[in-house]
Formats: structure tokens, C-alpha cells, sequence
């Protein structure tokens, strides 16, 4: 093989590697274009939700910062609701999936490829949190309420110490008087005992015989 054919071997090769090089470049520029294509359309879907949700959003209370309610970036934009909960379009690229991740894997809260009825779906979440995040925060509260506090309950075992040391005292007083009666009764009828065995000897003395 002659140099001359040898080089042009080598310029085919470099010319159709060139050429496969430029054509993969255009394929991932197509690809690229194609899933910005799709990305802004998943957003602008999203947006439209959001919109629908405006209302609901400056209704939350200003200081409940569970909510996030913000679209991210990403191959896939999420309209985030809180930590767990969001929005995303499916690979139709036409419909709603409300989802939240839990313990036991994802849950699809609503699907639908109108904005409206997962507009609602998300409302009534919101709503549901907002409700348990404020009975959460009243059950210390009434805890605390019904828990006495340390000053009444000291008073009141001082005064149950005073009661139960009175009650002890009158015990102890009716027990010495009750010991004192019984004392004289057996006195008495010891005396009365003694008194009866000498009655002759004391009609003798006295000459009543």
C-alpha cells in the first residue's frame, strides 16, 4: 500500500469521525432543546396552578411556616406545598399529580389534568395542617392549665399535714379520757367488791347485830 493511499484512509477516518462527532452534538442539542421544551411547559402548567391557589397562599397565617408553596428547578419542576407534599406533571405532559411522600412510600392525593380539582385537593390539605398544627400547639396549653401548680399544691398538703395532725391530737385526747373513765369504773367496782365481803365484819363492829 503506497503512502499516498495510506493517507487518504487516514483523512476518510478523521473526516467521518469529525462528522459522527458534529452529528452527536446536534442530536444532544436536539435532546437539550426538546427537554427545556418540556421543562418550561411542566412549568408553565405549574404556574398555572399556583395562580389558582393564589388566594389560599395569602390566606395562610404569616407566622405558620410549614408551607413552602414555591415551584423548583430541576428536570422535573415540583410545585412544592410543604416538606412533603408537592405537585408534578406526569409524562403525558397534560396531567395534575398531587403526591406526598410518607413512612409507606408515595401517596397520590389527587390527579387530574385540570388545575381546578387539584387546586381544591391542595386547599383542602392546607387546611388540614393548618388545623393540626394549631391543636398541636393548644395541647401544651391546656396540659399546663390542668397541671396544679406547685404553690396551691404545697398549700394544700400543709393544710392536709394540719388536719390529719389535729384529728391526730383528738384521737389521742379521747383515748387518755376513755382510759381515765375505765380506770375509775374498775376502781369503783373493785372498792364496791371489797366493800360487800366486809359488810358483816363492819354491822359487827358497829354492834347493829
Amino acid at each position: 500500500m503506497s503512502d499516498n493511499t495510506e493517507k487518504a484512509i487516514e483523512q476518510d477516518n478523521v473526516r467521518r469521525l469529525s462528522a459522527a462527532i458534529l452529528e452527536a452534538k446536534s442530536a444532544r442539542a436536539d435532546r437539550d432543546d426538546v427537554v427545556h421544551e418540556i421543562r418550561d411547559l411542566q412549568r408553565a402548567r405549574l404556574d398555572v396552578l399556583k395562580q389558582e391557589l393564589q388566594d389560599v397562599i395569602e390566606d395562610v397565617p404569616a407566622d405558620d411556616e410549614t408551607f413552602d408553596f414555591a415551584i423548583s428547578s430541576g428536570v422535573q419542576p415540583r410545585f412544592w406545598i410543604d416538606a412533603v407534599a408537592y405537585v408534578a406533571i406526569a409524562r403525558d405532559r397534560r396531567t395534575y399529580r398531587f403526591l406526598r411522600d410518607t413512612r409507606a412510600g408515595r401517596v397520590v392525593l389527587a390527579e387530574a389534568e385540570d388545575a381546578a380539582p387539584v387546586a381544591d385537593a391542595v386547599t383542602r390539605y392546607v387546611a388540614e395542617r393548618i388545623v393540626e398544627r394549631k391543636r398541636q400547639l393548644e395541647e401544651p396549653e391546656e396540659r399546663t392549665a390542668a397541671r396544679p401548680s406547685p404553690l396551691a399544691s404545697g398549700q394544700a398538703d400543709a393544710a392536709a399535714s394540719d388536719e390529719a395532725a389535729k384529728r391526730s391530737r383528738a384521737g389521742e385526747a379521747l383515748s387518755g379520757l376513755a382510759l381515765i373513765i375505765i380506770g375509775v369504773l374498775i376502781g369503783g367496782a373493785t372498792t364496791l367488791a371489797l366493800l360487800r365481803d366486809r359488810v358483816p365484819e363492819i354491822t359487827s363492829v358497829l354492834g347493829l347485830n
